[in-house]
């Protein structure tokens, strides 16, 4: 039986402000070779997390490690010696299933590519990977084109997806039904986002250029070719005048003030383009639910923080990366759509930077970005949860974290407004826990848990997980569509009300203070 609002405690009346947090292990805690690197380390370092009051941790399962040997030949014997050691310190774990290469992306320090066997079948057919209009392949992900080609062995890629998975579950079935693992993220594409890799710096990207389409491939140019002719108009070509990877919107006849981005043919591509992620995105996450299916864990996927440029009409840069985001077109709102079918977690990232700190020419608009697509996710009523997009130490960039996590603040009288389900740290290193780090970061992990001391059931902040249902039927095209309709964000505060301290965010919490006693 539930007290009665008037029974509670003060702290009682908190913790549904309460937001978990979780650190992102180091991407190479499991070497090339599949074995627990220094091991004596990180169980030092996962001591002092905890201690921090952290709640749990996240890890990269590497498709390029676990099935290295061979089809179907898996290995999980040194992921299970890292979990055994996460559950020692009774730290829940987010685990994702990442089938992309690690190297070559922002933040990358180790190098682990997809499974030999598959690059082999790239050599003598290179259409299986990603291309832009030049003819670069990208091998850090597969095309989107070969979901369901059955050139793996006779296995499609999807299938070579959904087999992991299901063998994850067989294998790591103890620490699923002891808890351990609460979150399966599903990877989607480079950097495990939902997103075609548009701006890869091993091909000479750099900020803020605006990308290249990605959809060069003989697959994906068949399926365009055949969309375009089943729409009245086999005339229509990919795109040629979209420019390359480090120019700049105006520079290009696609993406320049009444560019071809606007046309009817522009718009058709765009379409197109972006409900090929789409629809790549729902299969998964459907083979995903069937794998996990009855396991108490949510299913999660995460979307990028591609902020240059947004405050330009054109959108340029999350257009390459299949966002079909603009002025007058919501673009993550049917990915949020498409994650209610699966009771899935929207993850973004980002949630760290400021307008202010941005190169103003780039037109960066990090914080209405996170605003639309947290709004966005809340309206679909599916959570979100999110990550910092590079490694951060400050006040500033922990208080706009917090702001993200409750954009209106606690409430001292149960649950707030609007709040985050979680947020990941990236993360784990020797910078982050260096004595002067760490004495802030453990100030922000309470400040994530509104003041409160590490709760370890998630029942008392709303975060009971049931066994995963079924997925809901599929939404049709039109349904879809109708999330394209663009909605104003929710109102976000100027700051948060639960800062760590800096100069800035002191002087926002006594404005603050002066301010309610007037009103």
């Amino acid at each position: 039986m539930q007290a009665s609002p008037a029974a509670l405690t003060y702290d009682e009346k908190m913790l549904p402000n309460y937001v978990p947090i979780y650190v992102m292990l180091p991407l190479g805690v499991i070497t090339n070779d599949n074995v627990l690197e220094d091991k004596d380390k990180l169980e030092s370092q996962l001591k002092e997390l905890k201690a921090a009051g952290v709640d749990g941790v996240m890890v990269d399962i590497w498709w390029g490690i676990i099935e290295s040997k061979g089809p179907r030949q898996y290995d999980w014997s040194a992921y299970r010696s890292l979990f055994e050691l996460i559950q020692q310190y009774e730290l829940k774990l987010q685990a994702i299933m990442s089938f992309h290469q690690c190297g070559g992306n922002v933040g990358d320090v180790v190098n682990i590519p997809i499974p030999k066997w598959v690059l082999e079948i790239g050599e003598t057919n290179p259409d299986i990977f990603y291309t832009n209009r030049s003819g670069n392949r990208n091998k850090e992900y597969l095309t989107i084109g070969v979901d369901h080609k059955p050139l793996f062995y006779g296995r499609t890629a999807i299938e070579i997806y959904s087999d992991y998975m299901k063998s994850f579950r067989e294998n790591m079935s103890d620490f699923l039904e002891a808890g351990v693992i609460i979150d399966i993220e599903v990877g989607l594409g480079p950097a495990g986002e939902l997103r075609y890799p548009s701006y890869p710096e091993r091909q000479g990207w750099v900020f803020p250029g605006i990308g290249e389409f990605q959809c060069y491939d003989k697959y994906l140019k068949a399926e365009f070719k055949e969309a375009a002719t089943a729409s009245g108009h086999p005339e229509w070509e990919l795109p040629d005048n979209a420019g390359t990877y480090n120019d700049k919107p105006e520079s290009t006849e696609f993406f320049k003030t009444n560019g071809t981005y606007l046309s009817e043919q522009g718009k058709f591509f765009l379409t197109w383009y972006s409900n090929k992620l789409l629809f790549h995105g729902d299969e998964i996450l459907d083979e995903a639910n069937r794998a996990f299916l009855g396991c108490k864990v949510k299913l999660a996927a995460k979307v990028s923080g591609i902020h240059w440029w947004y405050l330009a009409d054109n959108h340029a840069a999350e257009l390459t990366a299949g966002y079909y985001n603009l002025n007058d077109r919501d673009g993550y709102r049917p990915i949020a759509r498409i994650l209610s079918r699966h009771y899935g977690i929207l993850n973004f990232t980002c949630l760290e930077m400021r307008d202010s700190e941005q190169d103003a020419a780039a037109k960066c608009g990090p914080q209405e970005l996170v605003q639309q697509v947290l709004s966005g996710g809340w309206r679909e009523n599916i959570e979100v949860a999110g990550e910092n997009a590079l490694s951060r130490y400050d006040a500033t960039a922990y208080n706009q974290i917090l702001l993200n996590a409750r954009p209106n603040g606690v409430n001292k009288e149960g649950p707030p407004k609007l709040r985050m389900y979680g947020v990941t740290y990236l993360r784990l290193s020797d910078d982050l826990l260096a004595e002067n780090n760490f004495k802030i970061f453990k100030i922000f992990v309470k400040k994530m848990h509104a003041d409160q001391d590490y709760c370890p059931d998630p029942q008392k902040y709303n975060h009971e997980i049931d066994p995963l249902e079924r997925s809901k039927p599929k939404f049709s095209n039109e349904e879809l569509m109708e999330a394209t309709k663009k909605l104003p964000p929710f109102p976000w505060d100027e700051e948060t009300d639960m800062n760590v301290g800096g100069t800035r965010g002191i002087l926002a919490a006594l404005f603050g203070k002066i301010f309610s006693m007037f009103k």
